[in-house]
C-alpha cells in the first residue's frame, strides 16, 4: 500500500506571521479589562521611569544650570607678584591668546586706572570708601553673566564717553540712588571730570571687584583716566567639563615670559558639586527605573498565568486539532509582548506628559531624555517577552487530555 493508494499524510501547517498575530489578539480581544489592566501596570512602570528620568533631569539641567551662573566654569586670570612682590603685568594679549583655548566659551577683561571715584568734588583725596575705577569691555556682563538692575550698560557710543557704570556696593557707599546722577573722577596727575551714571548693577557674588567698582569703557578711560591697556583681570567661561584642563594650561597661555607670575583662580568647589549632583542623580533614577520595570513585569507575568489556567480548555483543543506546542508558547508570547508594547507606548506618553507638567509648573527646562522616550517601549516589549516566557512555556507543555478534562 503505498501513499497514492492511501492518501499522503498531512503536513504540518505553519501559521503566517499574520496568522499568530491574530492568535496573540486573541486574549487581549475577550478578556479586555484584564488585559488593560494588565497593560496599565506595564505602562504605569515605563511612566515612572520616563517621569522620573525626564523630572530629574529636567532639575538636574536647571540645578547645573544654576551652578554654572554661580561661577562653577568661571576662571580668572591675574597678574601675579614677583619674588620682591611686585606686580608682574599681563601682557595685552593676554585675553586674545585665552580666547584661543578651544574649551573656552568667552572671555573678557578689566583694566586698571589712574583714578578714583568720589560722590562731588569736595571730598578730599584719598577718601574712596575702598572703591576702584576699571575700563571695562563691552561683554563684561555677558562673561559674568551680571545683571543691570536700573539704567543701562555701556554700549559702542557711551564707551567713548564721560559715562560710569556703577557696582551695586558702590553705588550703595556714594550713596546713588538712580541712574543720571553724576560721580567725581580725578587721580594722580589727572583732570577730574564729572561723569554721568548710566545704570547700576545688581549685587555679583562672582565678582566682588566689579561689585565695588566704577566701571567705564576702554577707550575712555586709556585716554583720559591713565589706562594703559594691560588687563587687569581677565575672565574666562569654560566648557563645564574641561575646567581642570584650561586652569592647567591658562598661566603659560596668558603671559608666556613669566607663567609662574600669573594667578590663576583654582575652580570652586561649585564645580565639585556640580559633578556629584550629576552621579547622585543619575543613581536613584537607575534604581527608580529598575524597580518600576520590574513591577511591571510581575503584572504582566501574573496576568498571563491567570490566562493559561482559565484557558486551558482551549490550549487542550487547539492540541487536539493539531496543534504544535511552538505554536500554542508563540501564540501566549504573543499576547504577553503585545501587552508589553501597548503599555510601553502608553506609558511613554503618560510619562512624557508628566516631565513637561511639573518643568512648566516649576519654570524648569523640559528635558525628555531621548534614551529613555524610545528605549521605554522596546523594554516594555523585552519585559513582556521575559514576563511571558514561563506562562506560554506552561501553556505549550499542557497535554491534549489533561487540558481537555479540566474545562
Amino acid at each position: 500500500m503505498n501513499a497514492r493508494t492511501c492518501g499522503a499524510l498531512p503536513r504540518p501547517v505553519r501559521l503566517r506571521p499574520s496568522d499568530l498575530l491574530r492568535l496573540g489578539l486573541l486574549g487581549p480581544r475577550t478578556r479586555r479589562l484584564r488585559s488593560a489592566l494588565s497593560a496599565l501596570g506595564i505602562a504605569l512602570g515605563i511612566a515612572a521611569v520616563v517621569a522620573v528620568t525626564g523630572i530629574s533631569a529636567s532639575n538636574q539641567a536647571h540645578l547645573l544650570d544654576r551652578l554654572d551662573r554661580l561661577g562653577s566654569n568661571l576662571i580668572t586670570v591675574a597678574p601675579g607678584k614677583d619674588a620682591s612682590q611686585r606686580p608682574v603685568p599681563l601682557p595685552p594679549e593676554a585675553p586674545a591668546m585665552l580666547g584661543n583655548i578651544a574649551p573656552v566659551q568667552k572671555v573678557t577683561a578689566t583694566g586698571a586706572t589712574k583714578a578714583s571715584v568720589y560722590r562731588n568734588d569736595l571730598v578730599p583725596d584719598g577718601q574712596t570708601n575702598s572703591l576702584t575705577v576699571l575700563s571695562a569691555q563691552l561683554d563684561l556682563l555677558d562673561a559674568l553673566r551680571a545683571t543691570v538692575r536700573d539704567g543701562r550698560w555701556l554700549d559702542t557710543a557711551s564707551q567713548n564717553l564721560p559715562v560710569v557704570v556703577l557696582g551695586d556696593a558702590a553705588a550703595r557707599r556714594l550713596g546713588v540712588t538712580a541712574p543720571g546722577e553724576r560721580v567725581w573722577l580725578t587721580g594722580k596727575g589727572l583732570i577730574g571730570d564729572w561723569y554721568q551714571v548710566s545704570g547700576i548693577l545688581e549685587p555679583d557674588e562672582l565678582a566682588p571687584e566689579i561689585d565695588s567698582s566704577a566701571l567705564v569703557g576702554g577707550p575712555q578711560a586709556n585716554a583720559h583716566l591713565g589706562a594703559d591697556g594691560t588687563p587687569a583681570t581677565v575672565y574666562v567661561r569654560v566648557h563645564p567639563d574641561r575646567v581642570a584642563d584650561v586652569q592647567a594650561v591658562a598661566a603659560p597661555t596668558a603671559n608666556p615670559a613669566h607663567p609662574t607670575m600669573v594667578a590663576v583662580s583654582r575652580p570652586s568647589e561649585l564645580l565639585k558639586a556640580r559633578a556629584e549632583t550629576q552621579d547622585t542623580l543619575t543613581g536613584l533614577v537607575l534604581a527608580l527605573a529598575g524597580v518600576a520595570l520590574l513591577v511591571g513585569g510581575v503584572g504582566i507575568a501574573n496576568t498571563m498565568v491567570v490566562g493559561v489556567m482559565e484557558r486551558r480548555g482551549e490550549v487542550g483543543l487547539r492540541r487536539a486539532l493539531g496543534a504544535r506546542q511552538g505554536q500554542i508558547a508563540a501564540q501566549f508570547l504573543i499576547e504577553a509582548v503585545l501587552l508589553g508594547a501597548l503599555g510601553g507606548i502608553a506609558g511613554a506618553a503618560i510619562g512624557a506628559a508628566a516631565v513637561y507638567g511639573c518643568a512648566a509648573a516649576h519654570g524648569w527646562p523640559a528635558t525628555v531624555p531621548a534614551v529613555w522616550a524610545a528605549a521605554g517601549p522596546a523594554t516594555a516589549v523585552a519585559v513582556g517577552a521575559l514576563a511571558g516566557l514561563y506562562p506560554a512555556l506552561r501553556a505549550a507543555r499542557m497535554a491534549p487530555t489533561e487540558a481537555l478534562r479540566a474545562t
